[in-house]
């Protein structure tokens, strides 16, 4: 089994990691970087609930080999709060009904940063069309898009 050394920023923080050449990203945030906000859904990519910011673009961290997350700056749901204070987003989220069992949740709000960052007053179709990827069954998305309206004209 080959191992490489990968150097990455999760989060603000520069971190070396020793992985195998077969471990996938969500295991070395969750299991190795102790980051267990990101979740793992379906483990084939199309539910979004291990969806995390790699160089400001979203990516399904169970598809992403760890390896090729070397050099790069990632943002988990952890890494969005600054300080103890929530952004404008999470704080929508909870205020407009946006979330009911968390398994999504991270991903929704990951996914919402890098729409609001690309869209800063996105439309409902934009919204529609971002948030496609990321699978909900517990709440639907009424109560999701009316948290990212409420987060762009904060």
């Amino acid at each position: 089994m080959s191992e490489h050394i990968i150097r990455f920023t999760v989060n603000g923080v520069r971190r070396e990691q020793h992985v195998a050449a077969q471990r996938r990203l969500i295991d070395v945030l969750r299991d190795d970087c102790g980051l267990t906000g990101t979740k793992e859904g379906c483990s084939v990519g199309i539910c979004g609930a291990c969806s995390v910011l790699v160089d400001g673009e979203v990516i399904s961290s169970c598809l992403l080999p760890a390896t090729y997350a070397d050099g790069t700056t990632i943002t988990t749901i952890e890494g969005l709060a600054r300080g103890g204070e929530l952004t404008p987003l999470q704080d929508a989220f909870i205020t407009e009904g946006g979330f009911q069992c968390g398994i999504c949740t991270p991903g929704q709000l990951i996914t919402a940063t890098a729409l609001l960052a690309a869209h800063p007053r996105p439309t409902d179709t934009q919204i529609d069309e971002w948030m496609t990827s990321n699978l909900c069954r517990c709440t639907g998305y009424h109560g999701i898009r009316r948290a990212i309206h409420k987060a762009a004209v904060t």
